[in-house]
């Protein structure tokens, strides 16, 4: 059965979920899709993961890289899954277009794919935050949607250092 727990952050509260053993979910208070995935009958209890999320959360918000990630496990689409591995492969500080990721999954798996579906899979991240699709931009490096609202993409970015246009 899905767990889940919820904890401040300068961004507001962020509810985490857990299969019992590894982080599934990460929203922010409001995000489109929240809690998507889920199981029915997800219950509030603390776990380990919990405690492990919080604190690379605090050393994140704290302005550091935190230098170890929770165990993830992704639910989703063989492509979606694709998608956010990929996104876990984006340096702290630095960002990715959505074409940069199509042209990369094109290389890596030599099926073409649009910077669009692209966009859709980024935008079903489960784990915001952690798997950090605030780090890919649209086209020319235009700031573009975020399923937990462009100001906190634009602060996430801040916090990390990259400037913006």
């Amino acid at each position: 059965m899905d767990s889940l727990c919820t904890c401040p952050s300068p961004l507001g509260e962020i509810t985490l979920a857990s299969d019992g053993r590894a982080l599934i979910g990460l929203w922010f208070s409001g995000q489109r899709f929240d809690r998507l995935g889920l199981q029915p009958g997800a219950e509030m209890r603390e776990l380990p993961v919990f405690a492990e999320a919080r604190r690379w959360l605090a050393l994140y918000f704290d302005g550091r890289k935190p230098d170890f990630t929770p165990p993830l496990s992704f639910r989703g689409t063989d492509f979606q899954k694709e998608v956010w591995e990929m996104l876990l492969t984006i340096p702290y500080g630095e960002t990715v277009t959505y074409g940069e990721l199509a042209a990369r999954l094109e290389r890596q798996g030599g099926k073409r794919c649009s910077a669009r579906a692209v966009g859709g899979a980024v935008g079903r991240n489960p784990i915001s935050l952690m798997v950090p699709c605030h780090r890919v931009l649209g086209a020319g490096g235009a700031l573009t949607g975020y399923a937990g609202g462009m100001d906190r993409k634009r602060r996430l970015l801040a916090l990390e250092g990259v400037c913006l246009p």
